[in-house]
């Protein structure tokens, strides 16, 4: 019982230095790269931990479930965001100018955003937040149904706030897509390819769409 209480201190303690390091970087500007320190934080946790299973990159039973849940969690992702976020949000927030960091992109800038989205993004960001964040904060509650929760709404919200430069309605919408990522995630006990592949896939679209001109 003391080992699981100080577990469950670290484990407070990671989730508070956690989401100071998200804000500190994308809100009070006064840290350098969340994503890289969150992804560093990650890695000796797991390391510390002694168990890297628990990290999410393990092989599924059928990848061809993992394929369909994360295409079916992007189909949401987007329908979501077009026909429910946008149309609420739209009267009250606003995007800054230039929330779109793609906008522009043409030639082989097209190849350099692909490396960015399938690493920093889907990879970085998933292990940073679904991956580590999500699990820490269910880690106060023992890993129940309400703790998972628990987990996926914070992760989410501190997934908004790492969009903090694209204005309130871009952070509302990166909220709502971490929700997505994270529920594709749990769905899958816990599977990281899954989120990985949402992640990138959506944000591959959302490439392909303002490098055709069908998006600014």
């Amino acid at each position: 019982m003391v080992r699981r209480a100080g577990a469950r201190w670290i484990s407070l303690a990671e989730v508070v230095l956690g989401t100071f390091i998200v804000l500190g970087d994308n809100v009070w500007h006064v840290l350098p790269n969340s994503n890289f320190l969150l992804c560093g934080m990650a890695l000796v946790s797991f390391r510390l931990r002694g168990d890297w299973s628990t990290i999410g990159f393990r092989l599924p039973k059928s990848w061809t479930r993992i394929v369909l849940i994360a295409i079916a969690a992007v189909v949401v992702q987007q329908a979501l965001g077009q026909y429910v976020v946008d149309p609420l949000t739209k009267p009250y927030l606003r995007y800054t100018p230039g929330a779109n960091p793609m906008q522009g992109v043409h030639g082989y800038g097209l190849l350099r955003w692909l490396g960015i989205i399938w690493t920093y993004a889907a990879v970085g960001e998933e292990l940073g937040y679904r991956g580590y964040l999500l699990n820490r904060v269910a880690d106060l509650g023992g890993h129940s149904r309400f703790a998972l929760l628990s987990g996926l709404l914070w992760s989410s919200a501190l997934f908004g706030c790492a969009h903090w430069y694209q204005g309130p309605a871009g952070v509302v919408s990166a909220m709502v897509s971490g929700l997505v990522y994270g529920a594709a995630y749990l769905s899958t006990r816990r599977n990281l390819w899954t989120s990985v592949l949402a992640h990138g896939l959506s944000d591959s679209l959302a490439l392909f769409a303002t490098y055709f001109g069908f998006a600014s």
